[in-house]
């Protein structure tokens, strides 16, 4: 397949966006890790030894793997790529005018494999070839950041999300990750694999969206021509509708948005967080959050650019999926253990699988009861080490932005 699309959550994956951990987690302390949406400093080394494990098992499947270091420094390559992005990163409003200009020159010249290892990663004071100058640069301390690092670029979920045959160029909750879709914008334009080839739903870097926030974690194309979009720390319902509106009967878009209100709590970051498909009528389900969650139906209305709203009070998420697709039954495998051991593997990321194709899935080790009944249910559970990946709060689902994903016969 080489038609960009996804179709499903759970069909065969074909093609798919990682960015395995570098440069960026080796600058996160106890001191920035916060403020940086990390709970805690990671082994960077032994991080990227389990990504590139996770990445083997899914090359091992035939799925295309796309590294998003890689990719950035193809489309740098490129003197247009490199001249657009920098364009956007390196301007006054980030860096002051004092050093503007030498900064500028800097990276101008450097080598793209060396500059897209910054551009993710950042840039300290103390690695400048130049006197920082300015009001800026007098300001800060040797160690301090000229461009901040973006590690959360680690989960490739949620910058950008393809929905049907279209992405949506997320503008994200936290400043801390904005520069993420940056990234993934430079790409989409200008790498030979995707430039000229990508149709865009809806999100733009030089556009200021205001408090419509979505994040890809939040967003699943379900099939039969459904999305589910989550709405709770991250997402927002504006950018719910705004999504809504340039995907619902668009030719490769989608026929019904489903709009689910989570609780507002960092145990509910995003839908994958408590909700995953393992095939097209089995699904991985965190009670606690998932049965509070209220749906409403968003379909097109009878004018352009209009949209009508079916609210679904009462009607649990499982049935209001169930109905979209048509099915006649769906089970649904909770969070394992214990009332203690529920909540741990929910926080560890035990609902947040990926499928790479109907009943194998990509989990973390160490959530040992759900996998085993994942595997009771007859799912094939790749297990990946969590003990350093983990440390950000996001497991295969979220680290995994599928490209080309086929659809599930129902």
């Amino acid at each position: 397949m080489t038609k960009f699309g996804v179709h499903s959550e759970c069909g065969k994956l074909h093609s798919v966006m990682v960015c395995r951990p570098g440069l960026a987690h080796k600058r996160l302390t106890p001191d920035n890790c916060h403020g940086l949406l990390f709970d805690d400093v990671i082994w960077v080394e032994r991080a990227q030894k389990d990504h590139d494990y996770m990445v083997e098992q899914m090359r091992a499947r035939n799925i295309h793997v796309i590294e998003a270091h890689e990719a950035l420094a193809k489309v740098l390559d490129d003197k247009a790529g490199r001249s657009w992005i920098l364009d956007r990163k390196v301007k006054a409003d980030n860096v002051g005018i004092g050093m503007l200009g030498d900064l500028r020159a800097w990276l101008d010249e450097m080598p793209s494999t060396q500059l897209a290892d910054h551009l993710i990663g950042g840039i300290a004071k103390f690695e400048l070839p130049f006197d920082a100058k300015g009001l800026f640069g007098g300001y800060l301390d040797s160690s301090d950041f000229v461009l901040p690092p973006i590690p959360n670029s680690l989960f490739q979920r949620d910058p950008s999300c393809w929905i049907y045959e279209g992405v949506t160029l997320n503008p994200m909750y936290w400043p801390a990750r904005r520069q993420e879709t940056l990234i993934l914008q430079s790409i989409y334009q200008f790498h030979p694999y995707f430039a000229g080839k990508v149709n865009v739903w809806w999100g733009d870097c030089d556009k200021d969206h205001g408090p419509a926030t979505l994040e890809g974690g939040d967003v699943m194309p379900i099939g039969n021509g459904v999305v589910l979009i989550g709405m709770g720390e991250r997402t927002s319902p504006q950018a719910v509708v705004q999504t809504a509106k340039a995907v619902l009967g668009k030719e490769g878009g989608a026929t019904r948005v489903i709009a689910c209100q989570m609780p507002k709590s960092r145990a509910a970051m995003h839908l994958d967080t408590v909700f995953s498909f393992l095939d097209i009528d089995l699904l991985s389900s965190f009670p606690d959050v998932v049965d509070e969650i209220i749906c409403t139906s968003i379909y097109a209305g009878d004018k352009e650019g209009e949209v009508r709203f079916e609210r679904h009070d009462g009607v649990h998420l499982v049935d209001v999926v169930k109905e979209a697709l048509g099915l006649k039954d769906i089970q649904v495998i909770k969070t394992g253990g214990d009332a203690f051991q529920r909540e741990r593997e929910q926080w560890d990321d035990g609902n947040n699988v990926v499928a790479l194709d109907r009943r194998v899935v990509v989990a973390y080790d160490r959530n040992t009861y759900t996998n085993k009944l994942m595997r009771d249910a007859g799912v094939e559970v790749v297990e990946i080490p969590a003990s350093e990946l983990g440390r950000g709060r996001g497991g295969g689902h979220c680290m995994t932005c599928p490209i080309i994903r086929e659809e599930v016969k129902i």
